[in-house]
């Protein structure tokens, strides 16, 4: 079994998650396949090594002693990873397809890190969700860092991080906004066809507010970046002008104080974003070695 990493990987990713489903989501495979892997490692050792809750998981005396020593073979094997890439010593640009938020706000804070660890240059083409998966199927990227899951069986998708969505202005709301504080409000809405927006009259739904087509919107846009700046730059004197975006958008602008933020009640609208790539790479070590590093500097 030692010879063979992946149900090892297995089992280490259903310890961090704690959930069968939650380790199929981040290993990209099917949920029965995690639990062939685990199967085959307790019927390898001939002992039960995780018990099965309702809250999730819990490692046996046996399982805990397998934590112990898959936890060392994991850092020699990353270990001897790193000392392969040195030697292959590729010479060539590591290309990222990523949407908006994700290639403007979040990537950028692992560049330098991760240009040092996979001894690259790193580009990054910024676009929307379903242009970088394009651009992955037809080979012009290594990797898509999206935030939509785009079905395609030619393509592996890991869980990465999650996202939420905020409701701001550049005057102070509500910490948590009432329906009637959102129909008092002017809107910048996104676009009827954003999944933000779609996400958005979902939450509404859900907290059983009314839906954003009878909010007082003044205008659509389809840029982030348009929306900040719209906002920003409002009225304070006049009714607040709001709207929706990833809270990574405006992080900066929140801590310096000239954006404020809310939520619907006591929701969160959160959404996944996903590393995507192409499943003949999946044992390519330099996609390997990104992938581990994102999941970890998450």
């Amino acid at each position: 079994m030692l010879n063979d990493f992946a149900k090892l990987e297995t089992f280490l990713t259903v310890v961090r998650e704690k959930s069968f489903s939650k380790a199929s989501a981040k290993l990209g495979i099917s949920q029965p396949a995690v639990t062939q892997q685990m199967k085959f490692i307790e019927d390898y050792l001939d002992v039960q090594i995780v018990d099965r809750k309702k809250n999730g998981i819990k490692l046996t005396k046996e399982g805990q002693i397998l934590h112990s020593i898959a936890l060392k073979i994991e850092k020699c094997v990353s270990n001897a990873e790193k000392d392969l890439l040195k030697i292959m010593n590729k010479s060539t640009t590591f290309v990222f397809g990523a949407s908006f938020i994700i290639g403007n706000y979040i990537l950028p804070r692992f560049l330098n890190n991760l240009k040092e660890n996979i001894r690259n240059d790193v580009s990054i083409n910024v676009s929307v969700s379903h242009e970088a998966i394009e651009d992955l199927l037809d080979k012009k990227i290594d990797i898509a860092l999206v935030e939509n899951y785009i079905s395609n069986d030619d393509i592996i998708y890991r869980e990465w991080m999650e996202d939420e969505i905020v409701i701001f202005s550049n005057q102070k709301l509500p910490t948590k906004a009432k329906a009637e504080d959102l129909l008092s409000y002017k809107w910048v809405c996104r676009n009827p066809e954003s999944n933000t927006r779609l996400l958005f009259k979902d939450s509404l739904e859900k907290a059983n507010y009314p839906d954003c087509d009878t909010f007082n919107v003044t205008s659509e846009v389809t840029s982030a970046t348009t929306i900040v700046q719209t906002v920003l730059h409002s009225d304070k004197n006049d009714t607040p002008t709001v709207s929706i975006v990833s809270r990574n958008a405006i992080e900066s602008l929140l801590k310096a104080g000239a954006l404020y933020e809310s939520r619907i009640g006591n929701q969160k609208m959160i959404r996944k974003l996903y590393i995507a790539y192409r499943k003949d790479r999946k044992h390519d070590a330099f996609i390997e070695n990104v992938v581990d590093y994102l999941l970890k500097m998450k």
